[in-house]
């Protein structure tokens, strides 16, 4: 609906388009001796008062008493309101996104259009430290629920031209904002494209999060392994930029998408690099060897204890048989029980406040496993096997992966328990399978451990091991082929 000239019917249209209200305000300024009339409108808390009562009404009012009507909506954008971004809109729609938004509207009697100042002042909390991706020795800050400050963060680190921001709204009814961050020189044309396209096509009432998007962008959404990487640290997401990729960052959550991801970048983290690469490569490679065990632990002492005793060494084979002498359950029976168990004290953990949940885990789990070896439930070597698969989930640095790799445990665990040993191997095929099939925007989930030559085989150097800093002249395949030199030979 474009605004009209005439300023009662677009106010009659603004009242009952916010009709119980009570937030938004509106107000009327009366122009020398009733010639015309401005109207104002903005929504309460949300907006900067101090900005609107200094430089708008302030000056508005002062201009108002020096002339008439005609042509001073033009005027008081070009010579009054000292509001740095103050721009024009034709419609009405474009007036409630705008007054939703904190900023505030200007309507004139006699002028078809209306002044959008910018005044937005959103509640927020501060840059704090970050939580799920804690770091030794590096950059402590983390992103907020605000999208202005999270572009602030991350343009903070790259003082670069050109680094290019796009700002688009998603949802029917939220209207939420979202920013679209990459290098105009490192990022493919066809993938910016093909992820601008998307994000313009994403159908739905409301955002509330980062975790809408990346499930609604995803190629396969019943693979349990994400394809898209969420990260709250802005030096991650600067790095990524740098790298060629493409980061979304939705306003009300403090967690940024980097587009496109594959399985190596969820076994990286922001830490990797500030510290002396030989230990950085030796934890890479132990974050491995814990995904690996993750899956499979608990499947191959189902497989070892029910299937192939004869190839455990005999004094263990003696041991695991002389503590399950007692156990009324079967193997199967004990690992599950352990598993859900251990399940549910990782889920409580998380819902309780700090001070309370590192106690729960750590109290929870000693006494709950003490308990049932005594009670004869379970055996030893059951909690050991549960503990340690736990422990070893909590070595990878992304959450995310992490739940994929706990799904695909007790897969192992049903085909240990059906077929052994083979069933261990089988259902470890069929996972390598999967992810083989897996794809982010065009690249292989499996880069680099499949189609490296692709890049010269150059992106193996940050892969199980980190190679030094000054060894990593090329950016990885997510960049431009002729812009993939970092550093020039020596």
């Amino acid at each position: 609906m474009q605004i009209k000239k005439e300023l009662q019917k677009n106010k009659q249209v603004m009242q009952e388009a916010f009709r119980d209200c009570g937030d938004i305000i509106m107000r009327e300024f009366r122009i020398r001796g009733g010639e015309g009339t401005l109207f104002l409108a903005y929504t309460d808390n949300i907006v900067n008062g101090d900005a609107i009562q200094n430089f708008i009404m302030t000056n508005v009012m002062a201009r108002c008493e020096m002339q008439g009507t005609e042509g001073l909506l033009q005027s008081l954008m070009e010579e009054v309101i000292a509001i740095g971004e103050l721009t024009k809109i034709t419609t009405m729609e474009e007036v409630f996104d705008a007054v939703l938004l904190g900023d505030t509207v200007l309507l004139m009697d006699g002028d078809d259009f209306a002044l959008q100042a910018s005044t937005k002042h959103f509640p927020t909390r501060g840059v704090n430290q970050a939580e799920t991706e804690v770091v030794v020795q590096g950059p402590k800050d983390a992103f907020t629920e605000l999208m202005s400050v999270n572009v602030v963060l991350t343009r903070r680190r790259i003082r670069d031209t050109r680094l290019k921001v796009k700002r688009k709204k998603v949802g029917r009814r939220s209207k939420t904002d979202v920013a679209l961050l990459y290098m105009e020189d490192l990022v493919r044309p066809e993938l910016l494209q093909k992820i601008e396209r998307q994000v313009d096509c994403l159908d739905l009432d409301h955002l509330p999060d980062s975790g809408y998007a990346e499930q609604l962008l995803e190629k396969r959404q019943y693979s349990p392994f994400p394809q898209l990487q969420m990260t709250e640290r802005p030096d991650k997401t600067s790095s990524a930029l740098l790298e060629g990729r493409v980061a979304l960052l939705p306003d009300n959550t403090p967690y940024a998408i980097l587009l496109p991801a594959t399985l190596n970048t969820f076994f990286q983290a922001a830490e990797d690099y500030y510290d002396r690469w030989e230990i950085m490569s030796f934890i890479r490679l132990i974050r491995f060897v814990a995904a690996f065990l993750t899956v499979t632990l608990p499947g191959l002492y189902i497989a070892f204890a029910v299937y192939h005793p004869e190839l455990l060494p005999t004094a263990l084979a003696l041991k695991v048989a002389a503590t399950r002498e007692t156990i009324p359950f079967s193997v199967i029976g004990e690992v599950l029980i352990m598993e859900i168990a251990f399940e549910l004290l990782r889920e409580g953990g998380i819902r309780l406040p700090s001070p309370v949940s590192s106690t729960i885990g750590i109290v929870g789990g000693i006494i709950i496993g003490s308990a049932a070896v005594d009670a004869g439930i379970v055996s030893p070597t059951v909690v050991i096997v549960s503990a340690l698969t736990g422990i070893c989930s909590f070595v990878i640095p992304n959450v995310s992966i992490v739940s994929g790799l706990r799904i695909s445990k007790y897969v192992v665990i049903f085909f240990a328990a059906v077929f052994g040993l083979f069933g261990v191997w089988a259902a470890l095929l069929l996972l390598l399978a999967h992810l083989a099939s897996l794809t982010s925007y065009g690249i292989p989930y499996l880069y680099p451990f499949c189609s490296s030559s692709v890049n010269d085989d150059m992106d193996w150097e940050d892969s199980i091991f980190r190679l030094p800093l000054s060894e990593m002249k090329r950016r990885p395949i997510f960049t431009r082929p002729d812009v993939r030199r970092r550093k020039e030979e020596e």
